[in-house]
């Protein structure tokens, strides 16, 4: 106040006589630079003098494994832990900018890090955690497994001591995810009840001998699903499973009793030394502290080195919806060795699409599920907006102006990193609430789960009750995403959700079972007027307490897809896109992307999935897709009613496949002026788009 009465009464000294000396006197302090004000009569008598504050310099911190928390942070003391770390950064930000500095070496956590509001820049300072220049110091969630024996020398079995009570659902060897042991059973070789699988073919009745039964896994595949339940015994030709994970994954769609296809319908049973036949697997045995590994051809277990994750995730960034995390960077770091564990319990994983999936009690539970719920019903209808998010390895909600720049994320037992995901999937209890988030320059690859997930899917999600709830401004740009979603086969290697002003722009996304970039949820059930074909006469959804029909529309609205690389996604599942659409995002923009190699008959480039509207679809080159270069899911057996509409695809490129929906005045929807091309007889239009597309070099990165 006293120094705002000071520049008050000197500007005021130009309209009058001079302020005493006193009233013109400024906080104490070091030496300020001099600014001259001119007077604004040319014949005043006196020029007034406002000294500026120079900005105060930035504080660099050093954190390093041989350091010590006794130091204080200097090049010549740095610290050695986290916590510490984080510590001198809270007395520091509210009036710098902090770097904290982290030498090279392996950071191994024994619990997850937590950044509070606190832990942000304050008062309009950045913090940022950055890793020495080209070293990636690893922040891992895991411990070392060593002082391998051979315990089976028949079955070249291998085995070493873990901490007791430690049962990881993933483990890296020599630097990759290695899977766990496993068997493939034939479908027509069980019958499905809801109790659990009656076992017809006697060749298969031998499991009811296996030891440590409840830790068996079983995993179903199909058109867009990848579910996990978890067996409690084996009575003769009875394998009862666990609940209330089994029973709910006999209900909705593509369910394990009766998939969407059951050509393409696979089973296995996971998780038993039984099944560790194939080199490279490996399964635990938590109560008695071991681990056991078949290894591969040439691997010299005396050298392998090998990580089991212990933590759930590695970071939660989280204020509060009214005070939020700003300002914090992470720069030149590798994330490693998480495990999420939620699918080795009774709730299994009731996989729905991409992350989410249903979980609990579900009322009024049909007495026949196979029968009367495996394309919908009202008891899961009615659980649409309580489905739930897998928790990622990296978290971020109620934040904003966060970012991630050229880190490596890898070996990650699920999605690695969520930005503003319902509530249950940030270890804070709050969720949604992220805004300005940059995600560029990064590498994700070897993961359990997808590489990005940002939005969620809640009423709160699509609809805010507050305006602080709701996800924007995202960018997501410049990534290279390889080699995703091992273990959640179903998740899409980049998705959005319910955002406004997403941007995903020049990744290369390569290998991958399901998708390469998904947009929207919902299926249309939540725009403006709903989705006739959730009435009473289809599927009931609006028939369920808390369905309703919304006037408004969605916070999900000019999503911009641009320049991406796509190639070598949908090697597990038929249903989705390389680039997948769903719901009303007005102004939406699929241009200029490369996608390649979408192999198998019914693999398909660009889908427009249900309720898709004002999507404009151009400029994009699709080369050797196997079955659908475009798709529009019209959803003709409802007609003359409408959902997908006004759409645009214009001016893109194909040397294969064909185009698929009504494409039509009545619906709104164009697709003209596209070219079909012969073999690598590309225009030199499309030759630059391929050039373009994918990863630019950093000289040219920057927007």
């Amino acid at each position: 106040m006293q120094r705002a009465q000071s520049i008050l009464l000197a500007v005021l000294a130009l309209y009058g006589p001079a302020v005493p000396a006193t009233a013109q006197s400024l906080p104490s302090g070091p030496a300020l630079p001099q600014m001259s004000v001119p007077p604004r009569d040319p014949d005043a008598r006196h020029s007034i003098v406002i000294p500026i504050r120079p900005a105060p310099e930035p504080v660099i911190l050093h954190l390093s494994p041989t350091g010590s928390d006794s130091g204080d942070g200097s090049a010549a003391r740095p610290v050695a832990g986290f916590a510490r770390a984080q510590a001198l950064v809270r007395s520091l930000s509210e009036t710098h900018d902090v770097t904290i500095r982290i030498a090279p070496g392996t950071y191994r956590l024994a619990a997850p890090l937590r950044f509070t509001a606190d832990d942000g820049g304050r008062n309009g300072f950045v913090v940022r955690w950055e890793g020495a220049a080209g070293a990636y110091p690893v922040i891992s969630g895991g411990v070392p497994v060593t002082g391998w024996q051979l315990a089976d020398r028949a079955r070249g079995i291998w085995r070493a001591r873990i901490p007791a009570g430690l049962d990881p659902r993933q483990l890296t060897v020599n630097g990759a995810l290695a899977p766990r042991a496993r068997i493939e059973i034939p479908r027509a070789a069980v019958r499905f009840h809801p109790w659990g699988l009656e076992i017809v073919d006697p060749a298969w009745r031998s499991l009811g001998a296996l030891t440590a039964q409840r830790r068996i896994e079983v995993e179903g595949m199909s058109w867009f699903t990848h579910r996990h339940a978890m067996v409690d015994r084996i009575d003769g030709d009875r394998i009862v499973m666990q609940q209330p994970g089994w029973r709910n994954n006999l209900v909705g769609y593509d369910t394990l009793a009766r998939p969407v296809s059951a050509d393409v319908a696979r089973l296995f049973l996971v998780n038993n030394i039984a099944f560790l036949r194939e080199p490279g697997q490996w399964v635990a045995d938590p109560a008695a502290g071991l681990l056991y590994y078949r290894p591969r051809v040439g691997e010299d277990m005396a050298k392998a080195e090998m990580v089991a994750p212990r933590l759930d995730h590695l970071i939660s960034i989280g204020g509060t919806i009214d005070r939020p995390v700003r300002d914090l960077e992470f720069r030149g770091l590798s994330f490693r060795h998480t495990s999420w564990l939620q699918p080795s319990g009774p709730e299994g994983y009731v996989s729905q699409q991409s992350g989410a999936y249903l979980a609990g009690e579900l009322a009024g539970y049909p007495a026949d599920p196979i029968r009367d719920c495996s394309w919908g019903c009202p008891a899961f209808e009615r659980m649409r907006n309580q489905w739930r998010q897998q928790p990622a390895a990296i978290q971020v909600s109620a934040a904003s102006r966060i970012v991630f720049d050229d880190n490596r994320f890898g070996q990650l037992g699920q999605i690695a990193l969520g930005i503003g995901n319902n509530p249950e999937a940030n270890a804070t209890g709050i969720g949604l609430a992220a805004t300005a988030i940059e995600v560029t320059g990064n590498e994700f690859r070897d993961l359990a789960g997808g590489a990005i997930m940002a939005g969620g899917i809640s009423r709160d999600a699509h609809h805010p009750s507050r305006p602080e709830l709701a996800v924007r401004d995202i960018l997501i740009r410049d990534n290279r995403i390889a080699h995703v979603s091992h273990d959640y086969k179903e998740q899409a290697a980049v998705l959005v959700t319910y955002a406004s002003g997403a941007v995903i722009t020049h990744n290369d996304i390569s290998d991958a079972p399901y998708d390469g970039i998904d947009v929207g949820w919902g299926w249309g059930i939540n725009d403006p007027g709903g989705s006739a074909e959730y009435y009473r006469r289809h599927r009931s959804y609006y028939d369920q307490p808390g369905n309703i029909v919304y006037d408004t529309p969605t916070i999900l609205r000019d999503t911009v897809i641009v320049g991406n690389r796509v190639g070598r996604v949908k090697q597990w599942f038929p249903d989705g896109g390389a680039i997948y659409h769903l719901s009303a995002d007005p102004g939406a923009l699929i241009a200029r992307n490369y996608i390649y190699d979408v192999a198998g008959a019914g693999g398909i480039a660009i889908y427009l999935d249900e309720g898709s509207r004002y999507v404009t679809v151009r400029e994009n080159v699709v080369d050797r897709v196997g079955g659908v270069w475009l798709t529009l899911n019209s959803q003709d057996a409802i007609a003359p009613r409408r959902t997908a509409l006004d759409n645009r695809a214009t001016g893109n490129w194909y040397n294969s496949g064909r185009i698929q929906g009504s494409w039509t005045d009545y619906l709104n929807n164009r697709a003209e002026d596209n070219v079909a091309v012969t073999g690598e007889a590309w225009p030199e239009a499309a030759r630059t788009v391929i050039a373009e597309s994918g990863v630019r070099p950093a000289a040219t990165a920057a927007p």
